[in-house]
């Protein structure tokens, strides 16, 4: 059976909208809408927080959060990268880790996430006896065989396929990217190979709706329209 422990990264700071994390979107802060669902998850065991605010920290554990002093400022600026985030944490809580088998991800730029979504996640893994996980969305009218690259100022297919293929969208094999809702996978696995995407890595596929990933005043905008029609929808 998967023991599992989440993580959730949480620095104060953003390059796209200013202390995004703690912006409010529909009366709560961005963050909460992951600690909330994390809490209502009757699979996740315990989850702890990554942050360098001491704010998101202490929201954290009054949501539960395992306590957690704050990250060092090099992994907490826009060059660090996320899973030098999670091997940290990983190391930091060492002799706590030995208790789990798997660790998931939870970025909190992705409020549409629900506590369903987790638990589905973590059923599917533990059916199908998988190494890792990944959440992801069709891309629809985004497909790659509809993209472009610039050379020399000329328009070029970014796949090569000799000719422009014109075909609906609807006509075109389904392609799928991550979201950036879940990642979920073994903790061995994650340290020795400072990757989530595993050999045989498994999907799970999730709506548009529920892939809204938030970087941009753009992005709040489209999260803030769904949670209100959700909360209108009862």
């Amino acid at each position: 059976m998967l023991k599992v422990i989440g993580i959730i990264p949480a620095r104060i700071g953003s390059r796209g909208v200013k202390q995004k994390n703690i912006k409010k979107i529909s009366g709560k802060t961005l963050i909460e809408y992951t600690f909330e669902e994390v809490k209502k998850s009757n699979l996740i065991d315990d989850f702890i927080v990554s942050s360098d605010s001491e704010f998101i920290t202490e929201l954290g554990e009054s949501y539960g959060a395992i306590p957690n002093c704050l990250r060092p400022a090099h992994l907490a600026n826009d060059t660090a990268l996320t899973i030098d985030v999670v091997k940290y944490e990983l190391n930091k809580f060492n002799d706590l880790i030995n208790q789990y088998t798997h660790i998931m991800l939870l970025q909190p730029t992705c409020p549409l996430r629900k506590a369903i979504h987790i638990d589905e996640c973590i059923r599917k893994l533990e059916e199908r006896n998988g190494n890792s996980l990944i959440s992801v969305v069709e891309v629809e009218s985004y497909h790659p065989l509809r993209m472009k690259k610039i050379h020399n100022d000329k328009l070029i297919n970014y796949i090569d396929t000799g000719y422009e293929d014109m075909r609906p969208r609807q006509k075109l094999p389904k392609v799928y990217i991550r979201n950036g809702a879940i990642y979920l996978s073994k903790i061995d696995d994650v340290i020795s190979l400072s990757t989530f995407s595993n050999p045989e890595c498994i999907p799970y596929i999730m709506t548009q709706e529920e892939s809204v990933n938030i970087d941009s005043e753009a992005d709040f905008l489209m999260a803030e329209y769904y949670i209100n029609k959700n909360i209108k929808k009862g």
